[in-house]
């Protein structure tokens, strides 16, 4: 029994033939934020955030950037590399519902407040 004991302890322990690739380097998120803003400025040109014409950003995060300006949606995603991609898809149907929704909601807060002055006397002069 001793023989058997003696044979295990003296096999060396079985090393990997291949060693594991090194780790890419991972991009910070302030330097994803950096790449993010460059390409869309080198897409939408250094005026995109003008109020008049310019582009809603959505959704503002370090490695995405979601912005959009009437049926249009433009998606600026930064992966952990630093390569930057760019998609443009129509708006979605929650998107054009939300929209309504807000409408109604802003013009039946309006009705109901002329409603409430008329009621109130503000009109009556």
């Amino acid at each position: 029994m001793q023989t058997s004991d003696a044979r295990t302890q003296a096999q060396p322990e079985a090393q990997p033939a291949v060693q594991p690739a090194a780790e890419p380097d991972v991009i910070p998120p302030q330097a994803a934020r950096q790449r993010l803003l460059a390409a869309i400025e080198a897409r939408l040109g250094p005026d995109w955030r003008d109020e008049d014409d310019g582009w809603m950003v959505i959704h503002d995060g370090d490695y995405l950037m979601r912005l959009t300006r009437g049926k249009v949606n433009l998606d600026f995603q930064c992966d952990l590399l630093g390569e930057v991609t760019v998609e443009e898809r129509p708006v979605s149907p929650a998107q054009t519902t939300g929209r309504l929704i807000a409408w109604a909601v802003l013009l039946s807060s309006l009705f109901l407040a002329l409603a409430l002055a008329q009621l109130a006397g503000v009109f009556n002069g």
